[in-house]
């Protein structure tokens, strides 16, 4: 069993993305979590306390963020599905800019 955080910042801005909202959920949309990003962009856990090996989705709310930063965005949500395989904690990063965005497994 693994546990879970995550991260977002604001490649545009050059800063943490304070107040994204993110929700983790089974692939067949059962909600699991929710959470908000703090100052440092960071939920420094989501969910379960221990999540069970398996497949995941975190959705992150990027186009309300966007409209509150004066951001004209092009994604309103974005969704990272990752696999949970090991008992280690996970940490999933969102680096986010209006058009764009990237992910990566963080430590």
């Amino acid at each position: 069993m693994a546990s879970l955080s995550t991260h977002v910042l604001d490649t545009a801005l050059g800063r943490p993305a304070r107040g994204v909202r993110v929700e983790l959920s089974t692939p067949d949309g059962a909600p699991l979590g929710e959470g908000t990003t703090d100052a440092d962009g960071r939920v420094p856990r989501i969910g379960p306390e221990l999540l069970p090996h398996g497949d995941y989705v975190l959705t992150f709310a990027t186009g309300a963020y966007h409209a509150a930063t004066g951001q004209r965005g092009f994604y309103p949500s974005v969704s990272v599905t990752f696999t949970v395989s090991s008992d280690e904690h996970h940490h999933v990063p969102l680096l986010l800019s209006p058009h764009g965005y990237s992910t990566y497994r963080g430590s």
